[in-house]
């Protein structure tokens, strides 16, 4: 019983902790790494291709384990995994020049607009119906609402500094950013999170046709390298930056790609075990992660515009899941598939 207790309720918790951990640290890193002068076109380049080399063995192992008969490669499944690469990669461009011109905590708090903007999208595209009367249609649109609207918080005030932690080990950079560089990677960070939206309605058809993840993952990821690489030494086309001489980008590339695939692993066994909600429910314990992690290792300073957002952001992500969570509780006795069910909180 202790052990079956300790496998099914604390291993997955730990789990998901250190998933967010890792997350942030490559949020960090990059930031770090960046300022010591490493370009993020290189860096994005470097880590699709590590994440597609760590990849690779897991879609042998998954193959020669499964039992179940896949479909053959049509080119409607082939153009929709296309997209995604597309999506994944420049999703990444847009969410690293954000946090280059920002920070990992705001990356984190913005992250959390990712189910409201998939409710928005299903909402346009007809996949999602709207009952007013149904607590959990409220829960959604009230939840939405209150998640953009911490957004605007977060992006057009940043008020006085809360905490701010500067010591020997922080690296230096400039703690005060100006209120332009801050709207511009805000909305970059915003156009990210709508884009990997995209990406999850995407996925969830491409995982109802073909339902592998760890053969999609790595395909996806794929095509994502096919696409960085071209376009990022075309963007950076100084050879020199492509050498990775200082070691902190040398660090932060390896660590990046890694964390990729791990993430990609651990998602999908915590998905299997415990579901999507119980995944969701992480998400903004990464925003205290990220504020605590960027004061200590950049000596980042935390404002007071940012902890508002954040908790109105938190509080509005939380209704739309709970909204979804009671809604899945009717659609499984009439057997359908909620569109929100397939919201996983990776890095694609």
């Amino acid at each position: 019983m202790a052990r079956r207790y300790w496998y099914r309720e604390m291993l997955p918790f730990a789990a998901m902790v250190a998933l967010e951990c890792s997350n942030i640290g490559t949020n960090i890193l990059f930031k770090a790494a960046t300022l010591k002068g490493m370009s993020y076109y290189v860096f994005v380049a470097y880590s699709f291709t590590i994440s597609d080399f760590l990849l690779l063995p897991f879609v042998f192992i998954s193959r020669s384990s499964s039992s179940v008969v896949l479909p053959s490669f049509s080119f409607t499944l082939i153009s929709r995994i296309c997209l995604l690469g597309f999506i994944g990669f420049f999703g990444q461009i847009l969410g690293y020049k954000g946090i280059e011109n920002t920070s990992p905590t705001l990356a984190s708090a913005i992250s959390n607009l990712i189910p409201a903007f998939t409710f928005i999208l299903a909402i346009i595209f007809r996949m999602e119906r709207l009952v007013f009367r149904s607590s959990s249609t409220q829960a959604k649109v009230i939840g939405t609402m209150v998640s953009i609207s911490g957004a605007l918080v977060v992006l057009f005030y940043k008020g006085p500094t809360v905490f701010s932690f500067a010591s020997s080990a922080s690296l230096k950079w400039p703690l005060v950013l100006s209120q332009s560089n801050w709207l511009i990677g805000g909305l970059l960070l915003v156009a990210e999170n709508f884009l990997f939206s995209i990406g999850y309605i995407v996925q969830a058809q491409v995982m109802k046709i073909y339902p592998a993840e760890f053969n999609v993952a790595f395909l996806c990821n794929l095509f994502g390298t096919i696409v960085s690489v071209p376009v990022c030494l075309i963007a950076e086309p100084t050879l020199s930056y492509w050498i990775l001489r200082p070691r902190i980008a040398v660090a932060a590339v390896i660590y990046s790609g890694f964390i990729s695939s791990i993430i990609s692993v651990v998602m999908t066994w915590c998905l299997h075990l415990k579901g999507p909600v119980y995944i969701a429910i992480f998400k903004p314990l990464a925003i205290a992660i990220a504020a605590i992690m960027s004061a200590l290792f950049l000596g980042d300073a935390l404002h007071l515009g940012s902890v508002i957002g954040a908790v109105v952001i938190s509080l509005g992500f939380y209704a739309v899941i709970w909204g979804k969570a009671k809604e899945e509780v009717v659609l499984v006795n009439d057997d359908q598939s909620p569109l929100l069910q397939s919201y996983k909180v990776d890095n694609m």
